[in-house]
């Protein structure tokens, strides 16, 4: 039985509640790093027909396909979503716009060209809006719609983020089920770049399957594969999402998501190696225990140091953490590797 064959299964047990198709997934407001400065942001995650990789199988530790819309929406039900998201930074003179779709922003059977046409048009035509970020599985980042994206975006920085999670092809295909390859990345990297087109990569810290150590040094090695054709990563760590492969391992006492103190030590050492790219990670449901976590006592300081960082690219703001529990982590990347995939749990 494949890999794709297990999640799929689980995936068709789960129900999707049917929802309005005029309404986004989700909308915030928040803060990023942007060219040494922090700047505004709005980001607004589209409601379609779902991340076609999703709807067949997809990635062992997404729960997003959830999402999803029950039939496809139409371009008037895209833009009023859109509309609503906008209607979030009313408060804002200058901000950036990220967009996400739990697939891929330039796949035209999630989003119609003419849906896109119009959303990148009106993004253009408001002078508050300085940056335009869309995520895209790299088979979406071609020639035709980089050159249809630059033609509405005239004059607004524009930049395609990638979900690569590793630039290991035996990670992605065997933990990860991601269903394209590393060339696959390449090739979209360099179909940006020769558009003048920012890329963004994000990359997975313990996916399942990894001990912590073997998880902590992929991502240490999946930047510095990535760093010829990307000088901004933002890190996402591992949580435990319902009607996943994950969450299946995680129940069974099969999992652990990832300790903080390994991104804290990720960011360190590719910060120092690269200390003119942007390296961040927002650690989502940080303490919880579908989260990434140290001890109870920590969590939250170091979460919120690692937050810090991000907006701050200062590695000063990562210095002088300590607790007990470092200890116990630092044992784990000697011992994990050794309980054959039992994965230490404190």
């Amino acid at each position: 039985m494949s890999l794709n064959t297990i999640v799929l299964d689980i995936r068709q047990r789960q129900r999707i509640k049917s929802t309005p198709l005029n309404i986004p997934s989700a909308v915030w407001t928040g803060k990023d790093h942007v060219e040494g400065k922090v700047e505004n942001t709005l980001t607004l995650i589209f409601r379609t027909s779902g991340c076609w990789w999703g709807n067949v199988g997809g990635c062992t530790m997404c729960g997003y396909v959830y999402d999803r819309a029950l039939t496809s929406p139409s371009t008037s039900d895209l833009v009023a979503q859109f509309e609503k998201a906008m209607a979030k930074a009313s408060k804002f003179d200058r901000f950036m716009v990220k967009i996400f779709t739990s697939g891929s922003f330039l796949d035209e059977k999630e989003v119609p060209l003419d849906a896109r046409s119009s959303i990148l048009s009106t993004l253009e035509e408001d002078s508050r809006v300085f940056k335009v970020v869309v995520e895209s599985r790299p088979e979406f980042l071609t020639n035709e719609s980089m050159k249809f994206c630059l033609d509405h975006l005239k004059d607004t920085f524009f930049e395609v983020a990638i979900g690569l999670e590793t630039s290991s092809d035996f990670i992605r295909k065997h933990s990860i089920n991601k269903g394209f390859t590393f060339r696959n990345y390449v090739q979209a990297a360099e179909i940006a770049k020769a558009h003048g087109v920012a890329l963004k990569t994000y990359l997975l810290l313990k996916p399942p399957l990894l001990s912590e150590k073997q998880a902590l040094e992929d991502i240490l090695a999946s930047v510095k594969d990535a760093s010829v054709y990307s000088r901004v990563f933002s890190i996402n760590l591992c949580n435990v999402q319902k009607g996943t492969l994950v969450e299946y391992l995680w129940e069974r006492g099969e999992y652990r998501p990832p300790w903080l103190w390994s991104i804290v030590e990720i960011l360190k050492r590719t910060k120092k190696e690269f200390p003119d790219f942007i390296i961040t990670s927002d650690p989502v449901a940080a303490g919880a225990k579908r989260g990434p976590r140290n001890c109870n006592k920590c969590s939250r300081q170091v979460a919120d140091a690692i937050k810090t960082f991000s907006l701050s690219q200062d590695l000063n703001d990562l210095e002088g953490l300590q607790c007990d529990c470092r200890h116990l982590w630092e044992k784990v990347l000697q011992l994990d590797d050794l309980t054959f995939g039992s994965p230490i749990l404190e």
